[in-house]
């Protein structure tokens, strides 16, 4: 059993569900809501796993880890789930060590996301990373990596065209619009769950296709009517959703349900309407596709519309690749020296003994200097140095000790 201080990048684990080898219908069996979320902390932190973070969005669910085994976090996620485990190591990828670490880079960059580039990955990472922080299960060693990841993601953002364009779910749902109708501007628009992923549809819809005619509904109607008033919209009760729902033309959600909530009988005999899913699990039900007039476009398929800016992004994957491989050689480099931080500890003290020895001082004269321990960190830094160079100890240990004595020779 591993303790939160006493980790090597052999403990470090990942097992992950993603868009792949499944369909969102599968994924969002293993979707992780913040009560689950919750449990699943609380969770490893009995079983003695005390580092640890999800990350669950419409794309994937993955959970990262200091453990003893892959198939101790697949238990943490099916237990909080709907999934199961037999199915779960059927689908599942499980990655160790650097190949770990790697993976997240990778995710963190969009260059795994469904929608190549996809920038908002980065928020979604580092909310899943806030929230098991706040539950205290963040240790040093996976925050050395998350900071390493978080300085890539944006190294590449800066650097690349990898997110060139606007790239997300959220805008390929105003491009599924577009394509429906040449002018959506005459067309009513209802968005239902006004949380992250529904803040920035809304956004785009406003910026991109031209129109205020949106009303937004969210369970918490205060949180709609203030994004509504930011953006100078409509919004309205969640109790009024199947009345809303009846008379628009397009309706997108993003509710964050673990259930539907969009049903077919609310679609059921109310004309021709778009209905953009953007939830996993799904917040619509799936019979509603069978309705005449209505097409249930959901997040799987929201990724195979066209995409005029593919070509120019796939272009940076190279020069993303090669900033990630960067940061990655850094970390190891930071990693590697760890092992020697006993050695130079020893030397630090030991460099002290001596300078604090009478027989020291009285055969080099030398008086108590409050530069001294400026001195000493120097030449600590030095032997780290010749170590990192060299990958030796021994004789750069009597080395250092005979360059302290220099000085004051």
């Amino acid at each position: 059993m591993n303790t939160k201080n006493n980790h090597g990048l052999q403990d470090f684990w990942l097992v992950g569900v993603n868009y792949k080898k499944t369909d969102a219908a599968v994924r969002g069996m293993y979707a992780v809501s913040n009560e689950q979320y919750e449990q699943i902390l609380n969770s490893a932190k009995q079983a003695g796993i005390n580092d640890i973070f999800v990350i669950s969005t419409c794309n994937r669910t993955e959970i990262y880890a200091f453990c003893d085994q892959a198939y101790q976090l697949m238990e943490l996620v099916c237990n909080a789930s709907k999934g199961d485990i037999q199915t779960m190591t059927q689908i599942a990828y499980v990655k160790n060590e650097q190949e770990a670490m790697q993976h997240l880079f990778h995710v963190a960059a969009g260059l795994d996301s469904q929608i190549l580039g996809d920038f908002e990955i980065l928020g979604q990472i580092k909310n899943s990373v806030k929230f098991s922080k706040e539950h205290g299960c963040i240790g040093s060693m996976m925050e050395r990596i998350i900071n390493s990841v978080y300085q890539s993601a944006k190294s590449i953002k800066t650097n690349t065209a990898l997110s060139g364009g606007t790239v997300s779910v959220s805008f390929a749902a105003v491009q599924c619009i577009r394509e429906q109708y040449a002018d959506a501007s005459d067309k009513k628009i209802v968005l239902i769950g006004t949380g992250k992923i529904g803040r920035a549809t809304c956004k785009n819809l406003v910026d991109y296709l031209g129109t205020r005619n949106i009303t937004l509904i969210n369970r918490t109607e205060e949180t709609a009517a203030q994004l509504a008033t930011e953006l100078k919209l409509s919004s309205a009760p969640y109790a009024e959703m199947e009345s809303q729902i009846a008379e628009a033309d397009v309706i997108l959600v993003s509710t964050g349900a673990m259930e539907p909530v969009v049903l077919k009988s609310h679609l059921e005999g109310k004309g021709d309407k778009l209905v953009i899913d953007l939830s996993v699990p799904r917040n619509v039900e799936e019979d509603a596709k069978n309705i005449e007039g209505v097409t249930l476009v959901d997040v799987d398929l929201l990724s195979k519309i066209k995409d005029e800016n593919l070509a120019k992004r796939k272009a940076e994957v190279p020069k993303a690749v090669g900033i990630i491989n960067e940061h990655i050689a850094e970390f190891m480099q930071w990693y590697n020296m760890r092992k020697y931080i006993p050695v130079l500890n020893e030397v630090k003290e030991k460099l002290r003994d001596i300078y604090i020895a009478p027989a020291f001082r009285d055969v080099n004269n030398i008086p108590l200097d409050k530069n001294q321990e400026e001195y000493i960190n120097k030449i600590v830094n030095n032997l780290a140095a010749k170590m990192r160079r060299k990958n030796t100890v021994g004789c750069h240990y009597i080395e250092a000790i005979n360059d302290f004595i220099e000085i004051h020779a």
